[in-house]
């Protein structure tokens, strides 16, 4: 991100913020149905302490778009109060000086929050960002009904995930529901890496960048058995929205998908059940392994005491259990922050948050890459570009390789 030559810009932040010192603008991308109903609840707990919110939602899976928007936002020097950013984005967009220290309303938040997840919210040392959530990047959700007539048992290693492709393909289905997008190519991709080489080896090759991890047999057999899922998503999957491979698991169409925990988030809303609609399992080979995906709203520079007030309840809502709670059940995911109540979070809620602390103990808690968790976004995006490429085309799995070395280098 090289934002440096626009920053004078941002002396403009101050008008902003006196001149609209009642509102609370939010950037986010949560714009599906079950997406949409976490995001209401937020803005009903901010009208009720008195605030305006003022929405600045921008559709797009994965936040590109939101992006683009935002650093369109930041060059005219007029930012929203919030911004649905993660992971080291959050301390790209500090070490420009963009982000505000809201230490001040997070003073027990240390306690509150796991290390994991509170390191990622920090910029030297203060608070500039609230996390929202933990979400499960590894799941596999399969269609309930077409599990039981094949057999009833979820995969867990990709020799049994391909037996069972086969019996969903031999019935008419799509064995694999995916959207043909380069941010959800990369979270199957993610889920392949972590199934075939373990958690230490997803996090030498896409935390760390280690070249011997990344040119090595692993990350060839990844590819190959990337290369073997590709036989198996249908012909119309380029472009889809990943609430719609979602929605193929739903109606019977589809058998199974790659995709994190907001994909629950559409399953609650269409009012279908775990274990009875749908089966969630981690993805094959990665049942003691968990890669998170933290969503957090980082809180930009104000001035005006209205706007820097405004900013402090946000965080406060944010970081309330009443909020987690709620806001979890809607999304999918589980909450950031320790002491709210399992009770109402259904079986695979529960799995996720028992799963979340084994795994911190393990060793098995590792950032997810696809999702903006692990390494810089330039370094992220040449890396999806070639995953993108592979699924795209007859690219040889050692050629990707190759691709992915050679990507993990660029800064």
């Amino acid at each position: 991100m090289k934002l440096k030559p626009i920053f004078a810009a941002m002396a403009a932040v101050s008008v902003f913020g006196a001149a609209q010192a009642a509102e609370v603008e939010v950037l986010h991308w949560w714009t599906s149905g079950g997406e949409a109903k976490s995001v209401a609840e937020l803005k009903k707990m901010m009208e009720a302490k008195g605030h305006k919110w003022k929405d600045f939602a921008v559709a797009g899976g994965g936040g590109d778009a939101a992006m683009t928007a935002l650093k369109a936002r930041v060059v005219s020097g007029n930012p929203p109060v919030a911004a649905q950013i993660k992971g080291p984005s959050i301390q790209e967009w500090a070490r420009e000086g963009a982000l505000g220290d809201i230490s001040a309303a997070a003073t027990d938040w240390d306690k509150l929050l796991p290390k994991v997840v509170a390191d990622v919210m920090k910029y030297k040392g203060k608070y500039v960002a609230a996390p929202v959530n933990v979400h499960r990047v590894n799941w596999l959700w399969i269609n309930q009904d077409a599990l039981n007539k094949a057999g009833g048992k979820a995969p867990t290693n990709f020799d049994e995930f391909f037996a069972l492709a086969d019996k969903f393909k031999a019935a008419g289905m799509t064995a694999v529901a995916h959207g043909g997008q380069p941010w959800q190519d990369a979270t199957v991709f993610e889920s392949v890496v972590l199934g075939v080489g373990g958690a230490k080896f997803f996090e030498d090759a896409l935390v760390k960048l280690d070249a011997k991890a990344l040119d090595s047999p692993t990350m060839l057999k990844s590819f190959d058995t990337l290369a073997k899922i590709k036989t198996y998503i249908d012909k119309d999957a380029a472009g889809r929205d990943w609430n719609l491979a979602t929605a193929m698991v739903m109606n019977g169409k589809g058998g199974m998908q790659f995709m994190g925990d907001w994909a629950k988030g559409e399953f609650t809303a269409a009012n279908k059940v775990a274990g009875k609609d749908y089966t969630c399992a981690p993805a094959p080979g990665t049942a003691n392994a968990y890669t998170f995906n933290i969503d957090s709203f980082a809180m930009f520079n104000v001035k005006a005491a209205d706007a820097k007030k405004g900013q402090a309840d946000l965080a406060a809502s944010i970081m309330s259990p009443e909020f987690q709670e709620v806001f979890n059940l809607n999304k999918g995911s589980i909450p950031a922050r320790a002491g709210v109540s399992k009770a109402k979070f259904d079986s695979c809620g529960q799995k996720s948050m028992a799963d979340f602390e084994s795994t911190a103990k393990s060793g098995g808690l590792v950032a997810s890459f696809a999702h903006g968790m692990a390494v810089p976004s330039a370094t992220q995006g040449a890396i999806v570009d070639v995953i993108a490429k592979f699924m795209n085309s007859t690219m040889s799995s050692k050629d990707a390789v190759a691709a992915l070395v050679k990507a993990s280098k660029t800064k």
